[in-house]
């Protein structure tokens, strides 16, 4: 039986109540482009690269005035740069071009720019605007919510469509981090803690472990 969503909300609540993005940005524009760098990348290095790149370009109009060979080796470390480097300057000529220079505050008009799949776009709509119109699928969020039953799917797509039937919708926006700081705390891909998991009585992958051990 999957876990049940209700009481697993208010456990990570009480566990992580201050839960929230982990990606530094003080604009609409830098918590896209840094959504964007943190595809196959942590948190903690794309802060470190967002620390001076957003020194370097500060604006939608410095990114989509960008080289993109420059841009390409200021991000690197962080992985795909060239594709990431692609899509922040392609991203950033659209909003300048087709939405005024303002980066699009909608679902519709945001899944447009290059590089945004539905994760990004739900990540800079709750975040910026407060716009909460799905759930957003990281890593942690699709490993987790297995884990827990909530879904069978492997697919972003169909994890966000399963989690949006089962958790409420005033907790769309926080579920993802919840899910998150349990994962880079305890619930961890790699020699997970068990033992200290606020859920290890009510998640079925615990039990499944406690009887491999017996």
């Amino acid at each position: 039986m999957p876990a049940d969503v209700a009481e697993t909300i208010k456990r990570l609540k009480n566990k992580y109540p201050r839960a929230k993005i982990a990606l530094e940005h003080a604009s609409p524009i830098e918590l896209l482009v840094a959504t964007i760098l943190s595809a196959q990348c942590t948190d903690e290095r794309v802060n470190i690269v967002t620390k001076s790149l957003f020194k370097k370009y500060r604006s939608v109009s410095d990114f989509a005035g960008a080289e993109l060979r420059g841009l390409e080796q200021d991000i690197r470390s962080t992985g795909f740069y060239r594709n990431k480097a692609k899509n922040i300057i392609g991203a950033a000529k659209m909003i300048v071009e087709k939405y005024g220079g303002r980066v699009p505050d909608t679902m519709e008009e945001i899944l447009k720019l290059p590089g945004v799949a539905r994760k990004t776009a739900n990540i800079v709509l709750g975040n910026a605007y407060g716009v909460v119109a799905g759930i957003a699928v990281d890593t942690h969020v699709r490993r987790i919510s297995n884990l827990l039953g909530f879904t069978k799917n492997e697919a972003p797509e169909k994890i966000e469509q399963d989690l949006m039937k089962i958790v409420p919708r005033k907790e769309w926006f926080v579920f993802s981090y919840l899910i998150q700081s349990l994962g880079k705390d305890v619930c961890k891909a790699i020699n997970p803690k068990h033992e200290l998991c606020a859920l290890k009585d009510i998640c079925p992958s615990a039990g499944m472990l406690n009887r491999r051990k017996k």
